[in-house]
């Protein structure tokens, strides 16, 4: 399929977040943008109302995903651009006027989005000028993320500030922000220490972590996602060199063998990503596919890697479109109109993940985004 109808369908992704979810927080202040965590929902919440500050942060990658997206189609600021600004805003009122949070994967996200964000911005330039908020917040992220990573058990970043759990859920990420911000020999160490703690040699995929027992050994924990593969992906790729670059194909591999399903695709059978659910499980499967896309573009793989990455991304994008629904704005959304709702998973039906007047996820709906924008980088290099 032809980048310009992926260029599309993205965009109607984006604009049923950001129509759907999008508010002012607290509904009036100025010059911020949050996401409710589900549609309808009230815009004005409650301070102390259940905060997803890791769905922000994939919420504000998936905008500069869009203002990428559009600016190479029209050049010039977007809407997206404007939107992941007040955003960033957003998310530091609704946090305490601080981007430091509980958990170091958290932060690990809203680090690499920032500095995405800061990163296009200064290459956007015009009007807009540079944003040194986005860097700002990429600075106090990156200390806090330095601070995980400590030499118990070996290595890695610890998932939260109990420092109890050390795991691949925030020194994937992590590995990742520290090499794509200069400090590649932190990121190597990181990736190292995945590679000898947690890749598990039989699937050729990273398990989740290790618990910090009383005599400093471990306790691992071998649950396996599929979210927590997409970072590491991500490391490899971004550091580069051969045994990086050996370690990335062969992920590939895994997670084609280990983490897919079958599902109807172009009129007969494909390989599609599995997923996770909802509520945070969401976003997991959107998470693989954003960097199964950038190896699918990466020409220091290997021809067949990079073919089934781009394959999967583009099931996946194909069964989440076929099963999506346009529907109309219920009663207490202002203005007239629809909006799509996408399902959970490949294969599924909208309607039948989202029957009619319940609500719909954030999560689910930034992870359709997510594959949609892949799909669409993966196909717009031909």
């Amino acid at each position: 399929m032809d980048p310009t109808t992926w260029a599309e369908r993205a965009q109607a992704a984006a604009e049923s977040v950001n129509g759907g979810f999008g508010h002012r927080v607290l509904g009036a202040v100025p010059g911020t943008w949050i996401a409710s965590v589900a549609r309808p929902s009230q815009r004005v919440r409650a301070p102390w109302a259940p905060w997803h500050y890791w769905w922000q942060a994939h919420y504000l990658d998936c905008l500069v995903d869009a203002a990428e997206r559009r600016r190479t189609e029209s050049g010039g600021e977007t809407r997206e651009l404007a939107l992941a600004r007040d955003l960033l805003a957003g998310i530091r009122v609704r946090n305490g006027l601080r981007y430091r949070n509980w958990f170091y994967d958290d932060m690990a996200w809203l680090a690499l989005a920032a500095d995405r964000l800061g990163r296009l911005q200064d290459q956007q330039g015009g009007a807009g000028g540079t944003f040194p908020a986005a860097g700002a917040a990429v600075r106090e992220l990156a200390r806090e993320l330095a601070s995980a990573d400590t030499d118990d058990l070996g290595g890695g970043l610890f998932w939260n500030t109990r420092r109890r759990y050390k795991n691949t859920a925030s020194t994937g990420p992590g590995a990742l922000f520290f090499a794509r911000t200069g400090e590649r020999g932190r990121a190597q160490r990181l990736v190292d220490w995945l590679d000898a703690r947690l890749l598990d040699p039989d699937q050729g995929l990273y398990l989740d972590g290790l618990n910090l027992t009383a005599d400093g050994s471990g306790e691992l924990v071998r649950d396996v996602w599929t979210y927590n593969q997409g970072p590491v992906l991500g490391a490899l790729l971004e550091l580069g060199g051969a045994d990086n670059l050996a370690c990335a194909d062969a992920l590939v591999e895994a997670v084609a063998e280990h983490l897919t399903v079958e599902v109807a695709h172009d009129g007969g059978r494909g390989r599609a990503l599995r997923d996770d659910g909802g509520g945070d499980g969401g976003l997991f499967m959107g998470i693989l596919a954003r960097y199964l896309a950038l190896a699918a573009c990466d020409p220091r793989l290997p021809h067949a890697a990079r073919s089934t990455a781009r394959g999967l991304v583009t099931a996946t994008a194909e069964a989440l479109w076929a099963g999506a629904e346009l529907r109309a704005r219920q009663h207490r959304s202002p203005g007239g109109g629809a909006w799509w709702t996408f399902p959970q998973r490949p294969g599924e039906a909208a309607r039948d993940a989202y029957p009619a007047g319940s609500r719909v996820e954030l999560s689910t709906q930034l992870q359709a985004w997510m594959v949609l924008e892949g799909a669409y980088r993966v196909t717009s290099g031909d």
